[in-house]
């Protein structure tokens, strides 16, 4: 029994497009840029800023805590000092359902909006942020929910079981919307414009700022915060951002038609039927426990995060094991795109840095994802992009890394890794995943913190801070990023990690030591 299923990447392109009206002929007259923002706070020009990054935070309240909630109080004292927040998506659980972003999102985010203090008033697709929330999608953020195709079978064991558990797995009536949810949370959703008259005075009043690829949309915070695209990029201090939506384009290579490739789908097909069989386990197991009982409670959240992390290792052997029927699907519009822009900002005088953001980390040492055939499609993927823009712009970077820092979600856990030398031009970079904020943590694998391909070391993990200790002692440490960006013609970094851990039912705050970034 299937509780996620995620669409097609084609299909999620083409409802994304229709959403944002993706190059309507009123926008193409206009020159808008609609993969572009300008953040029009009166501060964009300060070489010296701070921001705030999560990621996989959107799972609300556990059983007997709200982790989510903790790491936003952490955020607090820092709002005043920072000027927006970076989100590495998976903003609801479980399947991005509207249901949910009230107390998934909005209530334990209530001080980052307008009318925040009475939040429980305030729509999802009415979102206006004080304090810029900039998000991209996690997969969570598209899945859609097939057990509602069993739910007429409702007297069928593994439905009754369902039901029965105390899992409160935050499935609600339907999924996603192959991400129609996020967008109307967060996107400039044009599509809603259907009236005479509607697009193009919206177009000219909130598509005013004026750049070098045309003119775009003007966010402000407290008045109007919305996003124009799936992927998009903005400057701000000198630095381009550049967020994009790795759900398209992490799709596995096929599978070899040889013998081994043969034997490779044997084992994966295998795989799959025992994890279904061990999903199973657990929701029978979960009805016995009483949520009321503190041990048994944790017991739950353990379990929780444990079926979701099964549905995500069954979603990615699906990917391999349909990709064999036909060729993977990859959204080479965007990574063309991002080619181009990061071209532009190499030849660009006034940009000194470059920051990417995504979902899917290439490299991790989390042990559910560091080997998954997602991660390495989407490092492939990444690597034949920066490949392309190293040959395009010679020497312009004086040996500097093309990017400075690339930071994702997805691996639930807070993970500093740099790089060697890869054979790419990813190489000799800084990565940091942000994804334990919120959402049941994991840990690192056993296998230690260098990632090694054809006998070299390719990456180093330097921290890690994920679930870790055994019964009484297990230590669930959730976690938040503040950035210090200094000035001056290289960037300079100052990376300052935030716990909040959940220790014997109690709660523990603590500041990690400072990492430094210079490229």
């Amino acid at each position: 029994m299937k509780l996620v299923s995620d669409p097609a990447i084609a299909k999620k392109i083409r409802k994304m497009e229709q959403r944002v009206r993706w190059q309507d002929p009123l926008i193409i007259a206009r020159q808008i840029d609609q993969t572009r923002l300008e953040l029009e706070d009166g501060q964009a020009d300060d070489e010296e800023f701070s921001f705030l990054v999560v990621g996989d935070s959107g799972s609300g309240r556990h059983k007997g805590h709200n982790p989510q909630r903790q790491v936003a109080e952490l955020m607090l004292p820092h709002h005043h000092e920072c000027r927006f927040m970076l989100h590495t998506g998976d903003v609801i659980y479980l399947v991005g359902s509207s249901e949910y972003y009230q107390q998934n999102f909005i209530d334990p985010y209530r001080e980052f909006l307008v009318g925040g203090k009475e939040g429980q008033k305030i729509a999802y697709d009415k979102m206006v942020f004080k304090l810029p929330i900039l998000p991209v999608p996690g997969n969570h953020d598209y899945y859609q929910l097939p057990v509602l195709l069993s739910l007429l079978s409702v007297s069928t064991l593994p439905i009754r079981y369902l039901l029965r558990s105390r899992l409160d797995i935050d499935v609600g009536l339907h999924g996603s919307g192959i991400g129609d949810a996020y967008a109307k949370a967060f996107l400039d959703y044009l599509q809603a414009l259907q009236l005479p008259g509607d697009l193009p005075r919206h177009l000219d009043q909130y598509y005013t700022a004026k750049t070098d690829t045309g003119r775009c949309l003007a966010y402000k915070p407290g008045d109007f915060t919305r996003l124009p695209n799936r992927y998009y990029t903005f400057r701000y201090g000198g630095i381009d951002f550049f967020a994009l939506d790795s759900n398209t384009f992490n799709h596995p290579e096929p599978l070899p038609n040889t013998k081994e490739g043969d034997s490779d789908r044997i084992i994966l097909s295998q795989r799959r039927q025992d994890l279904e069989r061990e999903k199973m386990q657990l929701i029978e197991t979960s009805a016995k426990l009483n949520p009321d009982n503190l041990i048994e409670a944790e017991q739950l959240d353990d379990f929780h995060g444990k079926i979701s992390q099964i549905e995500e290792i069954i979603v990615d052997i699906e990917k391999q094991l349909t990709s064999n029927h036909q060729p993977p699907q990859t959204d080479t519009q965007q990574l063309d795109w991002l080619k181009e822009r990061l071209i532009a900002s190499w030849n660009h005088p006034q940009v000194r840095g470059r920051i990417i953001y995504f979902h899917h980390p290439p490299y991790v040492t989390e042990a559910t994802k560091w080997q998954q055939a997602q991660t390495l499609a989407i490092r492939r993927r990444l690597q034949d992009v920066l490949d392309t823009v190293a040959a395009a712009i010679g020497d312009i970077n004086q040996g500097r890394p093309l990017v400075d820092l690339v930071l994702n979600g997805h691996a639930h856990c807070l993970e500093y890794l740099q790089t060697y030398d890869t054979g790419h031009a990813d190489a000799n970079m800084h990565w940091i995943v942000c994804g334990g904020s919120g959402y049941s943590l994991r840990r690192q694998r056993t296998e230690g913190p260098d990632l090694i391909e054809q006998d070299q070391i390719i990456a180093r993990s330097h921290l890690f801070i994920g679930r870790n200790g055994q019964g009484a002692a297990k230590r669930r440490p959730y976690s938040c990023l503040r950035i210090d960006v200094k000035a001056g013609e290289r960037p300079h970094f100052i990376v300052r990690p935030f716990v909040s851990e959940w220790y014997q039912r109690q709660w523990q705050n603590r500041e990690l030591p400072k990492i430094i970034v210079e490229t």
